[in-house]
């Protein structure tokens, strides 16, 4: 197909004009072989540009400035749709920090049980070292039953803490969130929702 292209543009062009690979201009009644990879220009009789064959890197520049036009508006798209999620979800600021403060309340709870069961856990991590070191002193052997209970409640320790770490940075991404919602919200509604008596932060 492509040669049968060429063979009919060849019919229909007087004159051919490309630039080779040492960046010289040249004419020619018929294209070169690399024509359809370097592009190039078909001239009428007048020496006036009948029709333009893109090269390989216009082509390429060309499908990457397509891409990312496709890409922004996709991005335009799924910024629409969560902006009409927003203002469907909310009437006011104040529902923003409501949402906010029920989020942040589920990891508060959280890092609360977990805090609450870590101080109960260190009691006996502090006992199970002071009953070992005991042993030790004494110059006799600690059971294996010993060491598996000093291993598990460590690693219970070691749990509950990066419970509590996980639940910490989860709220500063709630934060975050909430934050960047209602500013959005703010913006899109032109500030004129935001209440007078909007709850205060509890964060």
């Amino acid at each position: 197909m492509a040669v049968l292209l060429l063979g009919v543009a060849t019919a229909q062009a007087q004159m051919f004009r490309w630039v080779d690979s040492k960046g010289r201009v040249q004419y020619s009644d018929t294209p070169p072989t690399t024509f359809n990879q370097s592009g190039g220009a078909e001239l009428n009789k007048q020496g006036q540009v009948v029709r333009r064959t893109q090269s390989e890197t216009e082509r390429r520049e060309e499908a990457e400035r397509q891409a990312e036009q496709n890409r922004i508006r996709a991005a335009k798209q799924k910024q629409a749709q969560l902006d009409r999620a927003l203002m469907a979800t909310y009437t006011s600021e104040a529902e923003v920090d409501l949402a906010r403060d029920r989020a942040l309340e589920h990891h508060k709870l959280a890092i609360k049980g977990a805090e609450t069961r870590l101080k109960a856990v260190e009691a006996n991590l502090a006992e199970l070292h002071k009953r070992i070191n005991a042993i030790e002193q004494r110059g006799q052997p600690v059971s294996t039953n010993l060491e598996e209970q000093l291993a598990q409640t460590t690693r219970e320790s070691q749990e509950l803490k990066q419970t509590v770490r996980n639940n910490q940075d989860s709220m500063v991404k709630v934060r975050e969130k909430y934050a960047a919602d209602k500013a959005r919200f703010r913006e899109l509604s032109g500030g004129s929702s935001q209440s007078s008596s909007a709850t205060p932060s509890r964060s």
